[in-house]
């Protein structure tokens, strides 16, 4: 095995791949895993280990091979003592230290050397951990049909909490995808100083805007043109009767002769397009939706590369008609990807509420949930922008947190109130957040007082120190993990094959931080990270700031994938 690099950043699927390979041992010396040998058939090299997460199983082992996969290498799970000492010895970039392992009733455990795994993510600042690991190349347009124009420009009272949904999911996928280096661009482009423009960014969204008296009305005529001349285009002929059938859903009734009519379904059969609603027949041309095709032609007019990915962001009510909008795209001349996030619908039970409606029954609930904490203290423009923010939060986690395919439901009953300590949601997320700010304030004032020394050097500090369960946890299911929880989204984008649709886990980011939370939390309320102020005690004082001060960054990170912005103080 090559020596640790020093400068690798630590990752888990090296480690966990590394462990693979030492297990089986060189490839020419282990049978395929697609093949039997007698009776035995050979496990998936990805599934011979796996992470432990629980502070429990944590307590004794960090990587689990499990006996019922050693028992498919090895007879009898009796692992060679060649085969453990490759275990025992492993290196390679990326992949972490190994203390030590051994066969037990559950499988072959293997602990990290943790205080060298601390030193290595804590010394050099944690940035490496911060950030994706791939930086990816290529031109994302996330379309929101829901902000499009039909005739008119949408308001904050006529969006639905559905299509609101949409819109928050576009805006986190931009920030995720730009984060891993694609050129994102949003459409459609919305009328600066419209009420919508000021209602997206009330919940902090930058949606891209133009003048008012703006208009795309030449490339709609070329749109319009590249449509009539297309080879999809249904013309008449004699008697009436069409050149082909589009089958399915029919266009409207009494459509009158003459309108501008394509099929479909042609477009994705003869194209080769998969995943596409076999009802998809003759569609009728309109207005709308040829604005809605310049609007996208104008969205990946600047794109760098030749072939741009458009990601439409669409309700599952919205789902045909945005097929319908992707294969008139596409009998236009339009050559770019094309893939479909599709979002469950939002429930009320018991109302039903506008964006509006909704977003003002959450501020109140906020302010008034504040007003009880803090009492006097809550006015002012600092206070506005704090609700305003934890408003946003409270709204994101809400409609973000669930799998994007499946319904989400809500509470919204008046009477209620958005709880400031619970442990989930948005709001409990930012006040994890601002007690991290709390603590180094805390810090800085015991400086300023001669209580404590600067932060030294980690250099200078022994890690073994961090030996509380709960510093471990933090590291090895936060801190480490998240730069590859980062690259999902582009690895997703990035696979070719698949239907029109495609599933994205854009629940991870809000659930990685509702549980980083809850094990931060649980941790400080256990560990008095600021001690007496004494010379002996200073070595874990240091180590745990140290840990401490790159969550903060962490929480930085994920939070700006969500476009919300840390609060210092709550």
């Amino acid at each position: 095995m090559e020596n640790i690099e020093e400068s690798s950043p630590l990752r888990i699927t090296p480690t966990v791949r590394a462990l693979s390979s030492a297990l089986r041992g060189k490839p020419e010396n282990v049978p395929d895993c697609s093949r039997g040998d007698g009776d035995r058939i050979f496990p998936d090299p990805e599934k011979l280990w796996f992470k432990e997460s629980s502070a429990k199983n944590l307590r004794n082992r960090d990587f689990l091979s499990p006996t019922t996969m050693l028992n498919t290498l090895y007879a009898d799970g009796q692992v060679p003592p060649a085969v453990m000492s490759r275990v025992l010895s492993l290196r390679g970039s990326g992949v972490l230290p190994v203390a030590g392992g051994e066969v037990m009733s559950e499988g072959l455990r293997v602990r990290v050397d943790r205080a060298a795994a601390f030193r290595a993510v804590l010394v050099g600042g944690a940035t490496d951990y911060l950030t994706p690991s791939v930086q990816r190349q290529g031109c994302v347009v996330l379309n929101c049909p829901a902000l499009h124009p039909r005739p008119n420009t949408p308001s904050p009272d006529t969006l639905t909490l559905g299509q609101l949904r949409t819109v928050l999911l576009a805006d986190h996928m931009g920030a995720l995808l730009r984060g891993q280096g694609f050129t994102v661009s949003y459409c459609p482009v919305l009328p600066e100083d419209s009420d919508i423009i000021n209602f997206l960014r009330t919940l902090g969204i930058d949606w891209p805007t133009a003048p008012a008296n703006w208009s795309s009305e030449e490339r709609e005529e070329k749109i319009q043109e590249a449509l009539e001349n297309s080879l999809y285009r249904e013309r008449e002929m004699e008697g009436g009767r069409r050149t082909s059938g589009g089958g399915g859903k029919k266009a409207e009734e009494g459509e009158n002769d003459g309108a501008l009519r394509v099929n479909l379904k042609r477009v994705f059969q003869e194209e080769g397009l998969l995943g596409y609603d076999p009802s998809l027949g003759t569609c009728t041309v309109h207005r709308d939706s040829v604005s809605h095709l310049a609007q996208l032609d104008l969205a990946t007019a600047n794109c760098t590369v030749a072939m741009a990915t458009a990601l439409h962001v669409t309700s599952c009510q919205d789902e045909f008609r945005q097929q319908q909008i992707a294969m008139l795209w596409r009998a236009s001349g339009a050559t770019h990807k094309q893939r479909h996030l599709v979002c469950g619908p939002v429930k009320t039970p018991g109302s039903h509420l506008s964006a509006a409606q909704y977003l003002q029954l959450r501020r109140g609930q906020m302010k008034e949930a504040s007003e009880m904490k803090y009492g006097d203290q809550v006015e002012g423009q600092t206070w506005d922008d704090i609700i305003r923010v934890m408003t946003s939060a409270t709204v994101r986690f809400e409609l973000l947190s669930t799998v994007h395919t499946s319904p989400v439901t809500l509470d919204v009953q008046r009477e209620g109130s958005v709880s400031t300590k619970g442990p989930r949601g948005g709001v409990f997320v930012m006040y994890n957040c601002a007690r991290l700010h709390t603590l180094f304030d805390s810090y800085e004032r015991g400086v300023e007082k001669g209580l404590y020394p600067e932060i030294p050097d980690g250099s200078e500090l022994d890690f073994s120190a961090l030996k509380e369960e709960g510093e471990w946890l933090l590291l090895f299911n936060y801190l480490i993990p998240f730069s590859e929880l980062l690259d999902q989204s582009g690895q997703t984008l990035d696979c070719e094959g698949g239907g029109a649709r495609v599933n994205m886990k854009t629940e991870q980011i809000c659930k990685f931080l509702v549980s980083l939370s809850k094990d931060f939390s649980s941790y400080y309320n256990r560990v008095h990270v600021l001690g007496e102020p004494l010379p002996h005690l200073f070595n874990q004082m240091f180590c745990r700031l140290y840990l401490l001060r790159a969550l903060r960054e962490l929480y930085h990170s994920a939070l700006d994938t969500l476009n919300l912005p840390p609060i210092r103080q709550l």
